[in-house]
């Protein structure tokens, strides 16, 4: 099984999500307003009022088979508006 976390800016949540429905992706945890450093060494918070610069972070727990249809739009989505991903093995406990 694989783990992928995906963390990018929340005005791009709703399509990241419907990336996720596209590949047919069983369940997802989401986590909204998240804040942390990145390379410009400033710890990135959001604004009060718009929420713009606040950030999701999103887990998804699947096979490779379902890892493979979300690749390339997840790719797609990151490379245009940024955030990162990263994919590691996981074992139910």
């Amino acid at each position: 099984m694989k783990r992928l976390d995906l963390i990018f800016s929340e005005r791009e949540l709703d399509e990241m999500l419907s990336c996720l429905e596209d590949a047919q992706v069983a369940g997802y945890t989401v986590m909204k307003h998240v804040t942390g450093r990145g390379p410009e060494r400033v710890v990135s918070e959001d604004t009060e009022f718009t929420g713009l610069g606040a950030n999701a972070h999103v887990i998804v727990f699947c096979e490779q088979e379902v890892l493979d249809r979300l690749k390339n739009h997840v790719q797609a989505i990151l490379s245009y508006y940024g955030g990162i991903a990263y994919v590691s093995e996981a074992s139910p406990l």
